[in-house]
């Protein structure tokens, strides 16, 4: 599914008043992709880089479904992973300023189980397996066009040109056996530094961010072995229709690049070309909860990307 999700796999064959009037925007930018985020390297990530009120928490809760052809964890063995997975993602973030400017730091992690089959050296294998994956923490910074706001001020600001950056790691904190091809963690750190920016445009947003995902080596590959991978790009776009207050619908498209694995010195020809479209739409349910559902899909796909996915998640801000 990513180029560093994993999967357990054994090898036997077989509101209130006017302060919180835009705050259930400002939630649904915290956790746009709660699930994908932990469960999928290619997420897409509508309303990023968005200013959003300081002082404010946000607690999220995540289900994603994942059907079709799936790439496994960098550099296996096995090859044709046909799964179904199905996750829960737990997060938390915070806002604050920083420098005058709003900041957030969140951090998310997820439960994965799934079921699915795949070869392994000509022979057919299954595997029923739950693992929880390396966990997400994550700081962003709007640097530019993005005031820190209480959430009263930030009630009557209006979003033009917004610039921002931001760093997430995930640290090899998952599950994982040496003796297994396939694990729900990685057993190394993954960095991914990010740029991005959005504009307002009447009941128009738009979204364009450019990151870079670094990794670590994995020096417990098959217990002997090393794996390392090269960096991978990913470029995103997202087109976002504001339907009422606290609905809005985007339109998610990205593009990945590079990110082939060497297995002992050894390249293994994986690196990805790929592409995925999907569909967010959010709603509020009261002052302090939200709804966010999205679907997505592969496009374009050199490499394990040939998977449908589909999200629903539940976001309380207080």
């Amino acid at each position: 599914m990513q180029s560093n999700f994993s999967v357990l796999v054994g090898s036997q064959p077989k509101s209130s008043g006017n302060r919180w009037r835009k705050l259930p925007y400002a939630a649904a930018m915290v956790f746009i992709a709660l699930g994908s985020k932990t469960t999928l390297a290619q997420d897409l990530e509508p309303r990023s880089y968005t200013n959003i009120p300081i002082d404010t928490n946000f607690l999220a809760l995540g289900y994603l479904h994942s059907d079709g052809e799936v790439a496994p964890s960098p550099g296996s063995a096995i090859e044709d992973a046909q799964l179904s997975i199905d996750s829960v993602a737990i997060g938390y973030a915070r806002t604050f300023a920083l420098a005058g400017s709003s900041a957030k730091f969140d951090m998310a992690v997820a439960r994965s189980c799934f079921e699915g089959s795949a070869n392994l050296n000509g022979e057919r294998i299954e595997a029923d397996r739950c693992g929880y994956t390396d966990p997400i923490i994550k700081l962003t910074w709007n640097f530019f066009g993005a005031p820190a706001l209480t959430a009263k001020s930030f009630a009557n600001w209006n979003q033009d040109i917004v610039i921002g950056t931001s760093l997430e790691v995930a640290p090899p904190l998952g599950s994982y056996d040496p003796d297994r091809l396939l694990n729900a963690g990685t057993n190394r750190w993954t960095i991914r530094p990010g740029v991005g920016m959005s504009q307002k445009l009447g009941r128009w947003y738009y979204n364009l961010m450019l990151s870079v995902r670094l990794y670590g080596d994995n020096d417990e590959y098959l217990k002997r072995g090393t794996l390392s991978q090269a960096p991978q790009y990913n470029f995103q776009g997202h087109l976002i229709y504001t339907l009422g207050r606290g609905h809005w619908l985007s339109l998610n498209s990205n593009y990945f690049i590079g990110g082939e694995t060497t297995k002992n010195g050894v390249d293994s020809g994986d690196d990805q070309n790929n592409s995925r479209f999907g569909v967010t739409y959010s709603f509020p349910l009261a002052a302090h909860h939200s709804i966010k559902l999205n679907y997505s899909t592969g496009v374009i796909t050199r490499y394990g990307n040939d998977f449908e996915s589909f999200g629903a998640y539940w976001l309380y801000h207080f």
